[in-house]
């Protein structure tokens, strides 16, 4: 199973618009998409499952993006590694042949679990920096930031640059597939 956690300074860096072009450019995996929060929901179950596609919400955007499943965890920090937990292995029973994955849409997951793949997601100024960002900066394989056209810069950690973070460049899906290697 693939595992990616797509991460950012906050509000706005363009995380969901990434996790959905990763999915669009790896029609072949079967994504799990999961976004969590570590913000306390006073009644709310741990772990909802989004069943309409659409705009409305961010797991309504994976789904519209090609999940197969869309879910939202809401566990504080410390119950948040019993419910990946739950997660992973709920997807890890899928029978079938068919390669599959879960995409990560938090900084804090980076706490309890270290993925095949960790992406920034930097695209826009941040109306205020998460602390949990420090665990990306530190985990992440490579940034991926907006820019006029698609291009990279190679350095210690790369950078994608595109046009579109919904729209993964054919460079970038070449690196995420050999990155995942033998898990898709």
């Amino acid at each position: 199973m693939a595992v990616i956690v797509v991460g950012g300074a906050g509000r706005g860096a363009g995380k969901t618009a990434l996790v959905c072009g990763l999915m669009r450019a790896l029609p072949e995996i079967e994504w799990t998409a999961v976004k969590v929060t570590t913000h306390k929901h006073d009644g709310a179950a741990p772990i909802w499952e989004e069943t309409t596609p659409g705009e409305a919400s961010d797991t309504a955007r994976y789904l519209a993006a090609g999940a197969r499943r869309a879910l939202l965890v809401r566990a504080e920090e410390g119950e948040l590694g019993a419910t990946v937990e739950q997660i992973l292995q709920e997807d890890s029973l899928r029978a079938g042949g068919i390669p599959s994955g879960i995409i990560f849409e938090s900084n804090s997951i980076l706490r309890v679990m270290r993925p095949d793949v960790c992406l920034r997601a930097a695209s826009s100024p941040w109306t205020g920096m998460k602390q949990s960002y420090d665990l990306v900066l530190d985990y992440a394989d490579a940034a991926v930031e907006l820019a006029g056209h698609d291009h990279i810069i190679e350095a210690e950690k790369i950078t994608f640059r595109l046009a579109s973070l919904e729209r993964v460049s054919p460079v970038m899906q070449e690196w995420v597939r050999e990155k995942l290697g033998s898990k898709d």
